[in-house]
């Protein structure tokens, strides 16, 4: 009797028998590498689930702007409230996308908002209300719970590394604080392998808490994600996953071991199946994964599900 299909959820092919073959490689037979090197890096928005028409972190950040202009009507006269009190996705969107281009005048907008919000409060605080915008958000398109909005082709390559002694990371440009609460259970992922941007921290002594500050300790995104990595893990992974621009630099740096797969999620499926179609944003990594040996992973071609209730329904018949 022979085993499960392993990752059933991706499509016959070159990419999947690409995945299989190098985990194969790399963990069996004479060749195989100690476990201690078979080290995976995952983006999370637009790799491990889903990022359009706006980032997880930036629907949580927009509620709490949503909030603030409650509070004081004159903040709704200006960017980023503005958008967040009409619901203008499309500016909130732009903004990112335009930070990939290389135009980063709307993202300094949003990042001086964002640490206005969080400022002084406490991490443990902070922590409690994400895990309860976790309990009860639901993507605004898809209109489900964001846990089911993750990749479930995703999810088993997650599982199939960690069956072939894999250690996974989440290095995301997103807020490492914002993913802590959900990396184990969404993704198996534990918080202290969460790699992330990250604000400046301070301790109250009088309160023994340990609180945000005011300026960003760094930006996990482009050419930081190597460095992160490095500081975080102290050695190169052999194994990458991302999705955009800023992916290119942990790619290629993955793409240096001596092997190496650097996998490339593109979202080109327009068949209707949840999966929002676009290039903005990814344009040069897509342009680049040639020259650089990126295996692309095409929603379209690659994946015949993309979310975990699509594979319960198949299952089930």
């Amino acid at each position: 009797m022979t085993g499960a299909r392993p990752l059933p959820s991706w499509s016959d092919g070159p990419t999947r028998d690409a995945i299989l073959a190098f985990v194969e490689s790399v963990s069996s037979g004479p060749d195989a590498l100690p476990e201690a090197e078979r080290v995976a890096v995952f983006d999370n928005d637009g790799t491990l689930w889903t990022e359009k028409p706006m980032p997880v972190q930036l629907h949580f950040i927009v509620e709490g702007w949503k909030r603030q202009a409650s509070a004081d009507p004159s903040l709704a006269d200006r960017q980023p409230y503005r958008a967040a009190v009409s619901g203008d996705l499309a500016w909130l969107g732009g903004a990112l996308d335009r930070h990939y281009a290389g135009d980063d005048t709307d993202l300094k907008q949003m990042i001086g908002a964002i640490l206005g919000s969080t400022a002084h409060e406490s991490v443990e605080r902070y922590a409690e209300q994400v895990a309860a915008f976790y309990r009860e958000a639901r993507h605004p398109v898809l209109h489900r719970p964001y846990r089911e909005a993750i990749y479930q082709p995703m999810l088993e390559l997650l599982r199939h590394l960690e069956q072939h002694g894999f250690t996974t990371y989440l290095v995301s440009g997103g807020d490492r604080d914002f993913m802590r609460p959900m990396s184990a259970e969404y993704y198996g992922i534990p918080v202290e392998r969460v790699i992330g941007s990250a604000v400046g921290l301070e301790y109250d002594e009088a309160s023994n808490e340990v609180r945000y500050g005011t300026a960003f300790d760094f930006m996990d995104d482009g050419p930081e994600k190597p460095i992160r990595i490095w500081t975080a893990i102290g050695r190169r992974p052999i194994l990458a996953a991302g999705n955009s621009n800023g992916d290119v630099p942990m790619l290629t740096y993955v793409g240096g071991a001596p092997r190496s797969l650097s996998l490339l999620v593109h979202h080109d499926d327009d068949t209707g199946r949840g999966d929002q179609p676009y290039d903005a944003g990814a344009e040069q990594a897509l342009a680049a994964a040639s020259e650089h040996g990126f295996t692309v992973v095409s929603v379209r071609r690659d994946w015949a599900t993309v979310f975990p209730a699509d594979a319960e329904r198949d299952a089930s018949g």
